[in-house]
């Protein structure tokens, strides 16, 4: 591996060289550069690069903040006639297309929005490879278990039903590529919703909503990679509350309490959280590492000490005490500061196993039923332009994500009856399916400005050399910074109806804002218009500022998805209904200002923060600041966080909306389970990854235990 290492970072000097003259030319003459030290989370001024990189931890960052003294003396910072230096104006202006380390890394992921210089990827060799066992050089004819979707919950699937004896054969089926190294940056993650390793799906346009969005219509990506969506994620370890399983359980999904699933998010983990590992709910001995972020800005400390003026304490917010809500710092599914997906902890270390056969970049077209029976018997898939069947002799799994998953249960002929009869698939099973839809979404428009330099990240700043060569190194330095997310915090705001100790927003403390790279790939991961950033937010560029996105983690409105077509290839479409419910915008207001009292608390004094109030195309008409304004806001600026849960749910026989049962078996169909986020009946307090986790670990031993009796 180290080897491996040396070379890549040969070729990324090699790459980097092409473009040092025009791109940096670093002044080594600079007196001062501030860093941030992540050990002691303060900002020291250390002389300049002929000094030790590693007694900083953080290797060479960039001045920081360059617009704040000019523009108080009257002067356009990128006029002609201005006086900063025209290195200081590159920085200034900086976009992700003028950066050579992410100029190379969108050629080698491959993006969907980027035009290479070079169409040649050179990088091939980094990506993982998961060849047929040896002596195969295909597919085996029947297998004992289908696993259509390698992503998030199929990798755990995949990897626990091979590894008992006796041995079962698994096949799983996987549209998405094998990741690669510079997916494993954790602060490159909102880089990779724009790639070949995400589904591009966006919602259908609703009046009201999205206005700021291309085409006002929301964009909702999902992984498209062997891990799936725990490959582009932000790497997020969340639980969710007690209270969301007990209530789940509650409403008749036997097995589904707390307690009973504590076990299996327990069983995956490897905490090797500083503070927390020991603790009696965290788990030692998983694949699935937990850490927490070598790297944290000084803004960090600001948001914590905020909550605990205001009565939130710093917390671990996976704590098994229902009543105990605060902030804490952010933990995430990384290995020594490197992205650890699903497929790298489950699956690469078993990729070896005659049991388990991976085709990637293969696409299920449907599910085969035997029409009298009603038992899946096979699955029919697509690889390089041809179609291929396959057959089951235990069960097929559908682990293909909230999206996928009930697009292939209806074009298999299980779903809403009048809907798969309007376009002429016979119908199996009439069920609900995709017409329960719940989503997490989230306002990233409260943005403080900061009086301050180098305080927050700032792409010139992250996205270097040097950075990069700390970061495949040492695993720490700024590259470590999971998407600039810092902490987590959850609150109950005053319009919330529940009469538990259950919060009902998320706020996501960012070491930044929208303004990281200057209107580059950072807004267009939420596909925010050209129009809205330009005249809302690109006078911030280049400046130091701070933010926190509050997150609607108990939504009351309800979406939908239904087929567009018959054909696979073929995105569903996809109804949000957001803001549909008036309680949502109510809760949304109240995070806002709840966010503004943090940022506008003596905390934040120090970096001289001050709320920007963005002039919104579409909301010129309200006072900045007010209640309608904000309004206005959220309306313009609502993004999706891609936890999408219900399309395929889980419940009781007398859930008219039920589509599995607590043992996720899809209703009226033998040999048919579905095992992944769609199944969550309602909405939880977490991002949706390691909940999902826990449902493929627990559906391994319901699996298990149905077929124990069974010799191979």
């Amino acid at each position: 591996m180290g080897t491996m290492k040396f070379s890549v970072l040969w070729i990324f000097i090699a790459y980097q060289l092409i473009y040092v003259n025009n791109a940096y030319k670093i002044d080594l003459l600079d007196d001062l550069t501030s860093v941030t030290d992540d050990t002691q989370n303060v900002l020291e001024e250390i002389e300049s690069p002929s000094q030790n990189y590693r007694n900083g931890k953080i290797l060479w960052t960039f001045p920081g903040n360059l617009t704040e003294p000019f523009k108080k003396n009257g002067v356009n910072p990128t006029s002609e006639g201005s006086k900063l230096t025209e290195r200081q104006k590159r920085f200034l202006l900086w976009s992700y297309p003028q950066s050579p380390l992410v100029d190379m890394i969108m050629q080698t992921m491959a993006t969907n929005n980027y035009s290479p210089k070079n169409s040649h990827d050179p990088f091939d060799f980094l990506r993982d490879s998961y060849p047929l066992p040896k002596g195969h050089t295909s597919p085996l004819e029947e297998y004992d278990y289908i696993i259509v979707g390698g992503g998030t919950s199929g990798s755990v699937l995949a990897s626990r039903l091979t590894e008992d004896k006796p041995k079962a054969t698994v096949l799983v089926i996987e549209a998405g590529k094998p990741e690669m190294l510079i997916s494993d940056i954790p602060a490159l993650a909102r880089y990779l919703q724009l790639t070949d390793y995400a589904w591009p799906y966006t919602m259908e346009h609703q009046s009201g909503v999205c206005l700021g969005s291309d085409e006002q219509r929301c964009y909702w990506p999902r992984g498209k990679a062997l891990g799936g969506s725990s490959v582009t994620d932000f790497m997020l370890y969340t639980r969710g509350r007690p209270q969301d399983w007990d209530r789940i359980a509650a409403d008749g999904n036997y097995g589904w309490t707390h307690d009973e699933v504590l076990k299996y998010f327990m069983k995956s983990e490897r905490s090797e959280l500083r503070k927390y590992k020991n603790a009696s709910y965290r788990g030692r001995d998983g694949e699935l590492t937990v850490e927490n972020v070598p790297f944290k800005t000084g803004l960090v400390e600001a948001f914590l000490q905020a909550g605990r003026n205001f009565g939130h304490p710093t917390v671990d917010y996976n704590n098994n005490s229902p009543d105990e809500l605060g902030f804490g710092y952010v933990q995430t599914t990384t290995t020594k500061g490197h992205r650890l997906s699903t497929a790298k902890a489950f699956l690469h270390p078993h990729k070896r196993r005659k049991n388990l056969h991976i085709l990637t970049e293969a696409r299920a077209g449907k599910v085969i039923i035997e029409p009298l029976t009603k038992r899946a018997y096979a699955v029919e898939y697509f690889k390089n332009g041809a179609k291929y069947t396959v057959r089951c002799r235990r069960e097929v799994i559908l682990a293909a994500g909230p999206i996928a998953s009930p697009q292939l249960l209806m074009l298999s002929g299980i779903g809403p009856q009048e809907h798969l009869q309007t376009l002429g698939i016979p119908v199996l099973a009439n069920l609900q399916v995709g017409r329960s839809l719940y989503d997490h979404i989230a306002f990233p428009g409260v943005i403080f400005k900061l009086n301050t330099s180098n305080a927050s990240l700032l792409e010139p700043k992250v996205a270097t050399l040097p950075n990069l060569m700390q970061w495949l190194q040492f695993g720490d330095g700024l590259l470590t910074s999971p998407g600039m997310i810092e902490a987590l915090g959850y609150i109950k705001t005053s319009v919330s109806k529940d009469p538990e100790q259950v919060p009902d927003v998320e706020l996501i403390s960012m070491g930044t804002s929208i303004n990281v790279d200057g209107g580059g790939a950072f807004r267009k991961s939420w596909r925010i218009s050209d129009k809205t950033y330009v005249k809302s937010f690109s006078s911030l560029n280049g400046m130091d500022t701070w933010s926190a996105i509050p997150m609607l983690l108990q939504p009351k409105s309800t979406g939908y998805l239904e087929l567009r077509d018959t054909s696979p290839y073929s995105f569903p479409k996809l109804y949000g209904n957001y803001l549909k419910d008036r309680q949502d915008m109510d809760t949304l207001l109240e995070a806002i200002k709840y966010v503004i009292k943090l940022g506008e608390s003596e905390p934040f004094k120090k970096y001289g923060a001050s709320l920007f109030l963005a002039d919104y195309p579409s909301c010129s008409e309200h006072t900045p600041g007010s209640d309608p304004y904000w309004e206005c806001a959220i309306r313009t600026m609502v993004i999706s966080l891609h936890h999408q849960v219900g399309t395929c749910k889980m419940g009781p026989p007398s859930d008219s909306y039920a589509v599995v049962d607590p043992e996720l078996r899809v209703y009226g169909i033998e040999g048919l389970r579905v095992v992944d986020a769609s199944i969550i009946p309602k909405p939880i307090c977490a991002h949706s990854t390691v909940p999902t986790i826990m449902i493929a670990e627990k559906a391994a031993d319901m699996i298990k235990q149905t077929w124990s009796n069974t010799s191979v």
